[in-house]
């Protein structure tokens, strides 16, 4: 089996045409064809039925796609890393995190990384812990920031603990005051209060309603569906209350009110993982020093 071969089938997978993926990737369509044929062969299983104008996956296609990825995304890894030099001038880290992270924590590192290393280029990716996980796995990132527990605890992969942050209510400076105006509000003073939610896939969401529904009731949606930037929006244009991070809600600036959440409150675990059969490059070992050290 040769690595062109992998890559010419990956090709054809994604593409579902023969001739397109010759074009990605460069080569005659008949020499892509002949290497299909080849490791076809070599694996005694047909990869694709093909039909005119249509070309799907065998079941042994299936199983070899997700396959086939993992290995020339971990080629393309160990390509930079030993592109990468000593000194740490030039690379890339791929790095996954929930928007809100992108928000509240990651700002202030990245900035004081990319001044230590203005040479690596830094690639962002945002997501709900479940597709950060789902990336990292398949060796399209190499560090993430997810929120612990994960929806599927995965050996796969190692977590370090990074920090426990507080969530508090946001609201309109100019709407009534959650909670009958205490200083704190509990999240049983939520039922009464139309929320601004965030979309499906949000670790915020899950907690938020798991919350509610632990009180004995359930949430009411003023709008749902947003990220991070929107839902803070509609808090400020006054369609409801939110409960965010307390750092997304240092940095969002006027236009909010912040209330914390009585005690116990609500909180999140944030973890830094990565996959453990596969030490992350030198360049996102670095920026995980950094993040750890923060």
């Amino acid at each position: 089996m040769q690595f062109t071969q992998l890559q010419y089938f990956v090709a054809v997978a994604e593409t579902r045409h023969f001739t397109r993926a010759a074009d990605l990737v460069h080569v005659a369509q008949p020499s892509l064809s002949q290497q299909i044929k080849a490791l076809e062969r070599e694996l005694g299983a047909d990869l694709f039925l093909r039909a005119r104008g249509n070309i799907t996956l065998t079941d042994a296609g299936e199983a070899l796609l997700p396959l086939a990825r993992r290995i020339l995304a971990d080629a393309d890894t160990a390509r930079y890393e030993v592109q990468e030099l000593v000194q740490l001038r030039s690379g890339r880290v791929r790095l996954g995190a929930t928007p809100s992270l992108c928000t509240g924590l990651l700002p202030d590192v990245l900035r004081a990384f990319h001044d230590r290393y203005p040479g690596i280029r830094l690639l962002i990716e945002e997501g709900g812990s479940h597709d950060l996980v789902r990336e990292l796995a398949r060796g399209a990132l190499d560090l993430a920031l997810v929120v612990l527990p994960l929806p599927t605890p995965s050996p796969a992969l190692t977590t370090v603990e990074l920090l426990r942050e507080d969530l508090v209510v946001v609201s309109s400076p100019e709407a009534p005051k959650p909670g009958d105006g205490r200083r704190t509000v509990r999240i049983a003073d939520l039922e009464g209060e139309r929320l601004v939610m965030f979309r499906h896939g949000y670790d915020l969401r899950e907690l938020t309603v798991a919350a509610c529904r632990a009180e004995g009731f359930e949430p009411d949606f003023a709008v749902e569906g947003g990220e991070m930037d929107a839902v803070l929006g509609f808090v400020r244009a006054g369609l409801g209350v939110a409960v965010v991070p307390r750092m997304v809600a240092a940095r969002s600036g006027r236009g909010l009110r912040v209330t914390p959440l009585a005690r116990p409150g609500l909180h999140r675990t944030i973890a830094l993982a990565h996959r453990s059969d596969v030490a992350p490059p030198r360049a996102a070992r670095e920026l995980q020093r950094m993040l750890l050290e923060r």
